[in-house]
């Protein structure tokens, strides 16, 4: 286990040449979108074993003297209170939160555009707060005829009734905490305020996924795929790329369908019918040439597709998620002929569960070993499988009691008498907690507490589904989990 296929230390030396490169292509000046997450970025560094989760941001330190930063959110996730599924927190939330982290490493934060404005009573609630905060903002509201009418949109009236948002580095970096916030629209009516004053300014993208050099059915970007199953993204061959180059590259549809009106845009707005030629040209994207051991990044993509399969299973479950979403993961997972018990964890757990009688969970232990443990009237199967992996890893005996009753009494005390909890199943949280606390006058538990950094990065299967208390104390633990799509008992509230 851990094996290393991508190259970060390569990846950011070449992504920050390749920027550089670009901004010089057009005079000096360029609106970059940056997709996906800007940090935290844990699903590109499961698919890449390598990848670090804040390679954007050290790329971004390395370029901060040029690099400035402008983040979008769109009024009408602010009114949903849209939530980032990773996090758990709200996209206003988690955007002042990276404005917090980048401007804490140096980097200038320009302002937030609140896009898509159409009177939305907790947008206006938002930009109090960000005035209150002294953070710039500016509105966007919708633009009649957009994208189509281009006549209407490059004009005084489109682009023009913008407000200009005034940046003085040579890469402005455009941002946002999610997908649907307005990045492009507000790269491209900068561009076209930048022309409007003589100012040379181009635009470009950066996404990690997919990857445009690597074949479209490469495991890697299927992941991708998987991972955007919920918004029905495909892979394709661009075939502006092809007509253009006689060369075989892979993008998706949305940009490759937005690709001739941007075009058309650009081409308005700078007077270059051929500004780009494909969506690949418009792209900067060279984690392609950091992949070292392909078969490494291969298998972790194949068991990203496997873990994004039962997150699917468990949220129609729930009600979160639709069944077209299961369905395209199902035909993702068809397409590498994969099942779920090739995911090493599930069989375990859920034989396990089947020698018991109990709810059972199983973890994968970084040498591969798997170690699992059963529910009972005292902790969750998540809690037991996590007490013996440390003990084996620390070569502790079975037997051997990490916690004293001394302290589970009052932790089970403050759960129930003070916080109100229905349960008296010690969670994951509660049992570090006491197992913390005994380490303090106990050699034996501060040698167990010792081996808990080493689980992150390692595999978990649950047999039921897993309340929101585990699941988050895990994720937290950067424990890799799936869940059987099972509820663990008949209530109605799950939570």
């Amino acid at each position: 286990m851990n094996k290393i296929g991508f190259d970060s230390q390569k990846y950011i030396h070449l992504q920050s040449a390749r920027i550089r490169e670009r901004i010089e292509s057009f005079g000096g000046k360029l609106y970059l979108e940056f997709g996906g997450k800007l940090f935290d970025d844990y699903h590109a560094a499961r698919v890449l074993p390598g990848f670090e989760p804040d390679a954007k941001i050290r790329l971004l330190c390395e370029l901060r003297d040029k690099a400035e930063v402008v983040f979008c959110i769109s009024a009408a996730n602010i009114e949903k209170t849209k939530i980032r599924a990773d996090l758990g927190i709200s996209y206003e939330m988690d955007l002042l939160r990276q404005i917090d982290v980048i401007t804490g490493l140096g980097i200038e934060v320009n302002s937030v555009v609140i896009t898509q404005y159409s009177g939305q009573a907790a947008a206006d609630l938002f930009v109090q707060k960000l005035n209150a905060r002294g953070v710039t903002n500016y509105i966007h509201r919708p633009i009649a005829g957009y994208p189509s009418d281009v006549d209407h949109i490059v004009s005084d009236e489109g682009y023009g009734s913008n407000p200009y948002i005034v940046t003085t580095k040579p890469l402005v970096v455009v941002t946002a905490p999610g997908p649907g916030s307005g990045k492009l629209a507000t790269c491209l009516s900068q561009v076209y305020h930048e022309h409007r004053r003589g100012i040379l300014a181009g635009y470009g993208k950066y996404e990690t996924f997919p990857i445009w050099n690597l074949s479209l059915k490469h495991p890697v970007n299927l992941a991708y795929e998987a991972a955007t199953a919920d918004l029905q993204d495909v892979n394709m061959i661009d075939p502006f790329h092809l007509d253009a180059y006689g060369v075989t590259t892979v993008n998706y549809n949305r940009d490759v369908e937005a690709f001739p009106i941007v075009r058309t845009i650009l081409s308005r707005i700078t007077g270059n019918d051929r500004f780009y030629c494909s969506p690949t040209d418009m792209g900067v994207n060279m984690a392609g040439y950091a992949i070292v051991d392909d078969e490494v990044c291969r298998e972790a993509s194949k068991q990203e597709i496997i873990r994004r399969y039962y997150t699917g299973l468990g949220d129609l479950k729930q009600g979160k998620e639709k069944a077209e979403t299961v369905e395209k993961l199902k035909l993702i997972m068809q397409q590498l002929e994969l099942k779920p018990e090739d995911r090493p964890v599930v069989l375990p757990a859920l034989a396990k569960k089947e020698a018991s009688g109990a709810p059972a969970a199983a973890i994968r232990l970084p040498d591969g070993r798997i170690i699992t443990g059963k529910a009972t009237r005292l902790m969750s199967a998540s809690s037991g499988a996590v007490l013996n992996a440390i003990k084996v890893m620390a070569d502790i005996p079975k037997e051997v009691l990490l916690m004293s009753p001394q302290i589970l009494e009052p932790v089970l005390k403050l759960k129930i008498d003070l916080l109100k909890s229905h349960s008296s199943v010690l969670k994951v949280d509660d049992v570090l907690t006491a197992l913390y606390i005994c380490a303090a006058t106990n050699e034996t538990a501060a040698a167990a507490v010792s081996q808990l950094p080493r689980l992150r990065g390692c595999e978990l299967h649950s047999t039921q589904l897993l309340h929101s208390g585990d699941a988050s104390t895990l994720r937290k633990m950067g424990i890799n989990m799936t869940c059987e799509p099972e509820f663990p008992d008949k209530s109605l509230y799950f939570g």
